[in-house]
């Protein structure tokens, strides 16, 4: 070996990495290692919609940079996220002012009064919702049953006016 070799540690600048060196490496020291997940995401990404597969890549290496969950803990997360949004605005569909209060609006905002007055305006809101639906409901029935007496006028002058007629085809003979 020459004195380059032995000044730099090795052929060519090599230096050998015993098991220890490699686990403990800077570049894998951040934890955020590939996961099957994350490499089959990836490809995928790129196959359907080449900006999906840049947009794992670039976490991954936002990732290592800061930190954080990996990417299929990170979808867990936000997948339960959305489902319990969810189930929450399923409940404020069914009927109380105080669901739809929280579904719609957040949750309490820290001041009682506030509280029960937005959920008395909401039940207002909600009685003055039906009484609208009911009144669209009977202007509806309002309106087919002047159709209906319309249209039963129509057909009996038109009944009329075919019995007025002569018969014209049983005469002539």
């Amino acid at each position: 070996m020459g004195t380059a070799d032995n000044a730099m540690g090795g052929s060519y600048g090599a230096r050998e990495f015993g098991p220890r060196d490699w686990a403990g490496a800077p570049w894998r020291r951040s934890g955020s290692r590939w996961t099957a997940f994350e490499i089959i995401a990836m490809v995928l990404g790129f196959i359907v919609f080449w900006p999906i597969g840049l947009a794992i890549l670039g976490y991954k290496f936002w990732q290592r940079r800061n930190g954080g969950p990996d990417l299929q803990t990170l979808a867990t997360n936000k997948w339960q996220d959305a489902r319990t949004m969810m189930s929450s605005n399923s409940s404020a569909w069914g009927c109380g002012a105080s669901n739809r209060a929280r579904g719609y609006y957040g949750a309490s905002t820290g001041n009682a009064a506030f509280n029960e007055w937005r959920t008395a305006e909401l039940t207002r809101l909600d009685e003055e919702r039906r009484k609208l639906d009911e009144a669209q409901r009977e202007f509806s029935e309002y309106v087919e049953a002047i159709r209906r007496a319309k249209d039963r006028e129509e057909f009996d002058r038109f009944m009329a006016e075919r019995r007025a007629r002569p018969a014209s085809g049983s005469s002539a003979n």
